[in-house]
């Protein structure tokens, strides 16, 4: 059985989980990073994705993301047609890694951003949840990524909302203040996710 050992770590845009992840690295814990299986996954199925949305979204046996990500959030209908493609090939990598690091029996990482959105399709019981206020958020967002107020709100409220995150999560790391609050939040967490 795969995810026994599983602690899902999940937030929103802006809130910080990125950070805490190279901190659960940092402390030598096994991580399965969900984006970046995708990422290993959409350009394994390149082929694929050239039949589904035509030839100009793959370049040089990779496909362009950024080109897809146009199509793709433009057009509700085509990233349902990506999703089913996907996401089943992206839940079998994980579960193929799980596997292996439920073998060590000690807690292990799987940074999923969108855990609450797509629920159900990963068993896992636990989940970490690194939070901030909305309007921090916002605020963050807009720094990192140079993007408006309006831009950014739709980034924002394209994901379930941070508080109802909160709400569902199993453990809750405060990332509104600064980093030196967060190492501590961080550090408290990890000390009820040791088994």
């Amino acid at each position: 059985m795969a995810f026994d050992y599983a602690v899902v770590l999940t937030g929103g845009i802006a809130t910080g989980k990125s950070t805490v992840a190279k901190l659960f690295l940092e402390d030598g814990f096994s991580l399965i990073d969900a984006d970046r299986v995708a990422h290993y996954v959409l350009d394994l199925n390149h082929n694929k994705i050239a039949e589904l949305f035509g030839f100009n979204y793959v370049v040089d046996s990779k496909v362009d993301r950024k080109a897809l990500g146009g199509l793709i959030f433009s057009n509700p209908k085509e990233k349902l047609r990506l999703e089913k493609l996907l996401h089943p090939l992206i839940f079998e990598e994980i579960e193929r890694k799980a596997i292996l690091f439920d073998k060590f029996k000690k807690s292990y990482i799987v940074d999923i951003p969108l855990f609450f959105e797509s629920m159900g399709r990963y068993p896992i019981e636990n989940s970490i949840v690194v939070y901030a206020p909305k309007e921090l958020q916002l605020e963050r967002l807009m720094l990192r990524d140079g993007l408006n107020n309006i831009e950014a709100q739709q980034r924002i409220d394209s994901q379930l909302s941070i508080e109802k995150k909160r709400d569902l999560g199993t453990y809750i790391i405060d990332n509104s203040k600064n980093l030196k609050n967060l190492q501590q939040e961080y550090v408290r967490v990890k000390k009820q996710i040791l088994i």
